[in-house]
C-alpha cells in the first residue's frame, strides 16, 4: 500500500507540473500574439510558422495541457494518455523553437523540456492503483 501511495504522489506531481508547463506555454503564446517582436528579431517566421500562428498554437496547446493536468489530478484515465501525448509534442515544439537561436531563450526551452520529461516519467513508470488511492 505504501508503494501505491508513493506512486500516486508522483502522478499528482505530474498533474501539477503539467498545469505549470501548460501555463508557461500559454504565457509564451500570449507574448508571441501580443508582442511578436519581443519573441524574435523578425516577424517573418519562426521555424515553420509565423510568430502569431506559433503564438496561437502555443496558447491552445498550453490550454490543452492545463486541462490534461486537471484531469490527472482528478484521476481520469483519458487524461493520462492526453498528458503523455501532450508533453511529448510539447517537448518537440520547444526544441523546434530553439531553431530560432540566438533570438530564442534556450534556457527557458530546455527547462520546459526537462519538466516535460519529468511528467513523462511520472505517467509512464506506474499508473496502477492511482485511482484507488484517490478513493481513500
Amino acid at each position: 500500500m505504501a508503494s501505491q501511495d508513493a506512486w500516486s504522489g508522483w502522478i499528482s506531481f505530474a498533474g501539477i507540473l503539467i498545469i505549470i508547463v501548460g501555463g508557461m506555454d500559454m504565457i509564451q503564446g500570449f507574448v508571441a500574439i501580443i508582442k511578436d517582436e519581443y519573441v524574435v528579431a523578425t516577424t517573418k517566421g519562426l521555424a515553420i510558422l509565423d510568430v502569431t500562428a506559433w503564438g496561437w498554437t502555443s496558447l491552445l496547446w498550453g490550454l490543452l495541457l492545463v486541462l490534461a493536468g486537471v484531469g490527472l489530478i482528478s484521476g481520469a484515465g483519458w487524461a493520462r494518455w492526453l498528458a503523455i501525448i501532450g508533453v511529448g509534442v510539447n517537448a518537440i515544439q520547444q526544441v523546434g523553437f530553439l531553431a530560432n537561436y540566438p533570438q530564442a531563450y534556450p534556457l527557458w526551452n530546455i527547462m520546459i523540456v526537462a519538466l516535460d520529461v519529468a511528467v513523462l516519467y511520472a505517467l509512464t513508470a506506474r499508473w496502477q492503483g492511482y485511482r484507488d488511492s484517490l478513493a481513500t
